[in-house]
C-alpha cells in the first residue's frame, strides 16, 4: 500500500505550459497526502492511473487538459477498479469536461470546497480495426474530428481562439460531407454527413454542442449534421459559442440515445474528448459506440459556481 493516498498525474506541458502556478497551489492544498506523477508522452498518464488504482490509492488526480482525464479515466476503468475514484484538476487549454462538472480552474483553492462523491456515465466506442476505448465527455466525427485534428498544428493559440481558427481551417481546406449510414437506438439514416457528435458533457472542443447534457442520466446527446453548406455551418458558430444552437434544419436530428454505430466507404476522423481516436491514415470504417450509465467514480466540490457558456477553460 502507498503511504500517500491521492496519486496525482500531472501533465507539465498542460495549457500549452501555462500551469505552473496552478500546480504549485495543488501541492500546497493537497501536502503529503499526495503523490505527484508526471507523464512522458501520449499514452502515459493512462498506464500511470491503470499502476496507481491497481496499487492501492483510493483517488487518482488528473491534473491537465481534456486530454489528461480522458487517459486517467481509461486507466481508472481498465484497472476495472470501481471503489477508486477520479478528481479532476483542470489546468489545461480547453477543460471541457471540467466546465461540464462547473469545477473552476483552483477550485480547491476555495476554503469552502469539501468534497463528495458522483457517479457518472462513460462511453465506449468499439471499431472496426478490434480496437476499445472509453470517453467522458463526447465523441465527435467528421468535421469536428477534423477540427481535432487540424488543432494539433496550432502551437500559439488556446481555448475557444484555438478551435475557432482550427475550425475556419477544416471549412477552408478540410470541408467534406461524405455519405454515411448513422444508426441511432435502431434508427437508421443513411446520407450525407458532415458531423456527428455523442454527447456527455456539454462542451466540444470549447463550443456548447449539448447545453441540456447531463453526465448522470444514462444517454448521450447526439447531434448528426448531414449535408450542411459552409455557410449553413458559419451561420450557427455564435449558436456554439453561446450554447443556443440553432437545431431547426431538416439536415439537422438531434436528441438522445443510448447506442449508435456508423458504417462508412471512408475513412472515419474521429476524436474521444478531444484526443484524436482515428486518422484517415487508421483506415477506420466502422464504429459502435455505448453509454455505460454512472461506469465511473468522481471526487468533486460539493458546491460549484454554474459556469459561463462557452467560456474558454
Amino acid at each position: 500500500m502507498p503511504d500517500a493516498d491521492i496519486c496525482v498525474i500531472f501533465n507539465p506541458t498542460a495549457g500549452r505550459g501555462r500551469a505552473y502556478r496552478r500546480m504549485d497551489g495543488l501541492r500546497h492544498f493537497l501536502g503529503r497526502r499526495a503523490e505527484f506523477l508526471p507523464t512522458t508522452g501520449k499514452g502515459s498518464a493512462e498506464q500511470l492511473a491503470c499502476k496507481a488504482a491497481s496499487s492501492g490509492f483510493s483517488i487518482i488526480g488528473a491534473a491537465g487538459g481534456d486530454g489528461t482525464v480522458h487517459e486517467v479515466a481509461n486507466g481508472l476503468l481498465t484497472a476495472a477498479r470501481p471503489d477508486v475514484l477520479l478528481a479532476v484538476y483542470p489546468i489545461g487549454s480547453a477543460n471541457d469536461y471540467a466546465h461540464t462538472l462547473n469545477l473552476q480552474p483552483d477550485w480547491w483553492l476555495r476554503a469552502d470546497a469539501s468534497l463528495s462523491t458522483r457517479f457518472v456515465d462513460v462511453g465506449v466506442v468499439r471499431s472496426d480495426d478490434g480496437r476499445r476505448r472509453y470517453f467522458v465527455n463526447g465523441l465527435g466525427l467528421g468535421f469536428n474530428g477534423a477540427i481535432t485534428m487540424e488543432s494539433r498544428r496550432i502551437h500559439w493559440l488556446q481555448g475557444v481562439l484555438l478551435y475557432g481558427f482550427a475550425m475556419l481551417r477544416v471549412l477552408c481546406f478540410r470541408f467534406r460531407t461524405p455519405v454515411l449510414s448513422v444508426t441511432i437506438d435502431g434508427q437508421a439514416r443513411q446520407g450525407e454527413t458532415l458531423a456527428l457528435t455523442l454527447a456527455i458533457g456539454r462542451r466540444e472542443g470549447n463550443f456548447v454542442v449539448a447545453p441540456a447534457a447531463e453526465v448522470d442520466d444514462g444517454l448521450f446527446d447526439f447531434l448528426h449534421a448531414g449535408g450542411l453548406s459552409r455557410w449553413q455551418v458559419v451561420s450557427r458558430v455564435p449558436g456554439l459559442i453561446t450554447g443556443n444552437l440553432r437545431l431547426n434544419h431538416p439536415l439537422i436530428w438531434s436528441g438522445r440515445c443510448r447506442q449508435a454505430s456508423v458504417r462508412a466507404e471512408t475513412r472515419l476522423i474521429v476524436h474521444l474528448d478531444g484526443e484524436m481516436f482515428s486518422e484517415p491514415k487508421d483506415n477506420v470504417r466502422a464504429l459502435e459506440v455505448n453509454i455505460l450509465p454512472k461506469a465511473l467514480r468522481l471526487q468533486i466540490p460539493k458546491v460549484g459556481v454554474p459556469p459561463l457558456g462557452g467560456a474558454a477553460g
